[in-house]
Parts: structure tokens; sequence; C-alpha cells
């Protein structure tokens, strides 16, 4: 089950990744918790952005919920 959502988180970034690296960043789904809850972790630019916080919330969490509905939250490790 939690590989199935991994993978789907995974997918769902693979759409986004794209904008993130054009800017110098990227984002690595680290895992999968409780059934519901993707752990992300921004890479490169997007680590030290003063906009990460509207990248995880609009960009991000937006992307992911809307392609994954089983995931209800989006959390950033060291944001």
């Amino acid at each position: 089950m939690y590989q199935e959502l991994f993978d789907k988180v995974e997918n769902a970034l693979k759409t986004i990744r794209p904008y993130l690296e054009a800017d110098g960043g990227d984002v690595e789904l680290i895992e999968v918790i409780d059934g519901n809850t993707a752990m992300l972790e921004l890479k490169g630019a997007c680590s030290t952005c003063s906009m990460s916080h509207m990248t995880m919330k609009a960009g991000i969490e937006e992307t992911i919920m809307k392609a994954v509905p089983e995931i209800k939250a989006v959390r950033a490790i060291r944001l």
C-alpha cells in the first residue's frame, strides 16, 4: 500500500520537477507515513529560497493532492 502511494506521489512530482529544476532546485520524496502524509525535502536552490513555503503550498502540495487524493497532508523536512 505504502509503495503504491509512494509511486503515485513520485509520478506527481515528475510533473512539477522541471519547473523546480529550471530555478536550480528540486524536491525529493522521503517517505509516505501513516498512509496519507507525504514527507518531502526541498533540494538545491529550493532549500534556501525565501519563497519555499509558497512553492510547497501552492505548487508541490497542490500538485500532489490533486493527482493523489489519498494523500491528505504534505510536509517538508528542514523547511
